[in-house]
């Protein structure tokens, strides 16, 4: 596999696809060729052979000569078998919901191929071509996302990829929604027919679920950098004490992510002269000079949410690195049903479709990006309120002499920390686990099943919800680092705010804000916020 960028190509062998390469093929605007390699064309090739032998044993093979699911007893003849696999995916044809968007459609379609690819599916190499040829021609299926169990895969919006394949579902196209049929004549491609499994090996996946996971993979460790970061602004807005965040304190309880989160705070305050320590305060404080009381001008700590900071990003960090290496196992897995092992001629029959861990990373995830959103909620608090923000203005509002026509007519930051309250609480509500809902279906025979998508659906949104916090907390943090003097902040912070002022001026006087924040929401998203300021201070790797 080769780093995708403008003229790239990727080579697909079913073991070594990454969510960074997810990521680069799902939302890129570069033209990257897709490949697959010769090596996984043979093991293809060898277990399609096998497949075909099968057949014409006329032997029952599930999902091949077999009905599906609870009707696995009705076998038929392998005349009947091509018009079996169709029939299939035009009877799931029956999502409901929103659409996916493109990048999952895309995201989705790449994994597909790859799983494919590992060989042991029993499908044409043709089948796989014709995926990668749909991601390079720009036709996105239109996948309705409700309606995956996540066990037997995702079967119905896995459909809507087969169904583009065979011509028969919309796809997005040049623009517009069109039939499937008639976006693959205009890029010189023919519909497919499908062989038996071939039908079952296109739906019968995880892929649809594992789509949503990597992309969320991929935008929570954008938030675990832009928490350090608003965490590392917080602390100089508020005057705090940088001493909370010494390498001996998280040495002392050395989990990765709390101490990477520490760091990463460390190395971005680094050159502040807003931030105090524990050292400094001690100069300022009152000696008790035989007293048995003195009540202190100045905390030596600071509240929870700037203190305990890295214990909260830091769970998402190692969460990230466990539930990540999780995704990476999925899309290079062999996710359906049955699987032929070419070489030692043997069909097997199992479970592979079943989404438990990509269910189980995914409500880890949505819990770990919720609680930074509850933290970054929590310190917007402390920057807003006029009774913790140690002398900066109630809402951040510019303070105006009382004789001024603006004076007590102005609210500054008061509605955005009322939104940011409402979509904090928005995602928590979506942290609640999705896997324990198990539902007994299809005649009983999926009768455990893993919920995987919804986890994963799930995950996106609180990652979404999560990213819109940290864009209204970021431009109050903006706003307060210019009230206290943007020249004393550290030289990251200055980056940083001179990013967020590239897209929303300093906040004179009340107006509308929702343009800023999508904005800012954008700057995370796309990871320009990262780039841009780990070039002004080294941080440890994300």
């Amino acid at each position: 596999m080769t780093e995708p960028g403008p003229g790239a190509t990727m080579v697909l062998d079913g073991h070594h696809l990454t969510i960074e390469d997810v990521l680069a093929v799902a939302r890129t605007s570069d033209t990257i060729t897709l490949r697959v390699a010769d090596d996984a064309v043979a093991a293809m090739v060898s277990s399609l052979e096998l497949r075909r032998a099968l057949v014409d044993k006329r032997i029952p093979v599930y999902g091949v000569t077999t009905g599906f699911g609870d009707s696995v007893e009705r076998h038929v003849a392998p005349e009947r078998a091509a018009r079996l696999q169709r029939n299939l995916v035009l009877y799931h044809l029956n999502g409901a919901g929103p659409l996916a968007e493109d990048d999952v459609a895309r995201a989705t379609l790449l994994i597909r191929a790859n799983s494919l690819a590992r060989g042991a599916s029993g499908v044409r190499p043709e089948l796989v071509e014709l995926l990668l040829r749909l991601v390079e021609r720009g036709i996105t299926p239109r996948i309705p996302e409700l309606g995956s169990l996540g066990a037997s895969g995702d079967l119905v919006p896995l459909c809507y990829v087969a169904g583009a394949l065979i011509g028969e579902v919309e796809v997005g196209h040049r623009g517009r929604t069109r039939p499937a049929a008639d976006a693959l004549a205009d890029e010189g491609l023919a519909p497919l027919s499908l062989e038996p499994k071939e039908g079952l090996a296109l739906i019968n996946g995880t892929s649809f679920t594992a789509a949503f996971a990597a992309l969320a993979c991929a935008d929570a460790t954008e938030l675990a950098f832009v928490a350090d970061l608003a965490t590392a602004m917080a602390c100089e807005a508020l005057r705090g004490n940088a001493s909370h965040f010494h390498p001996f304190v998280h040495d002392s309880k050395p989990h990765p992510g709390q101490t990477t989160s520490a760091a990463t705070i460390r190395a971005l305050l680094d050159g502040s002269a807003l931030t105090t320590s524990y050292e400094d305060i001690l100069t300022r404080t009152e000696s008790l000079d035989g007293r048995g009381y003195v009540r202190q001008d100045e905390r030596i700590q600071d509240k929870y949410s700037i203190r305990c900071a890295p214990h909260v990003t830091g769970v998402l960090r190692d969460t990230l690195d466990w539930a990540g290496r999780w995704v990476r196992t999925e899309i290079n897995s062999s996710t359906d049903n049955p699987l032929f092992a070419g070489a030692a001629g043997q069909v097997h029959h199992g479970g592979n479709f079943y989404a438990g861990h990509l269910g189980q990373a995914m409500d880890s995830l949505k819990v770990a990006v919720a609680n930074v959103a509850d933290l970054l909620d929590r310190q917007l608090e402390l920057v807003v309120d006029e009774k913790f923000n140690a002398g900066l203005p109630a809402n951040l509002a510019v303070p105006h002499p009382d004789d001024h026509e603006d004076a007590g007519v102005e609210h500054g930051f008061k509605g955005m920390q009322i939104a940011c309250s409402a979509i904090t609480a928005e995602a928590l509500k979506h942290s609640g686990p999705a896997t324990v809902f198990s539902r007994s279906t299809e005649a009983h025979n999926q009768d455990k099943v893993s919920m995987g998508t919804i986890a994963a659906r799930d995950a996106r949104t609180v990652v979404e919800l999560t990213r819109q916090v940290a864009a209204i907390h970021l431009l109050a943090l903006a706003q307060a680092v210019e009230l206290r003097g943007v020249e004393l902040a550290a030289p990251a912070v200055r980056r940083a705010h001179e990013l967020i002022r590239s897209v929303s001026p300093f906040v004179s006087g009340d107006r509308r804000l929702d343009g800023d924040v999508a904005a800012v929401a954008e700057l995370i998203r796309a990871g320009t916020l990262r780039r841009e300021v780990t070039t002004t201070v080294a941080v440890p790797a994300c």
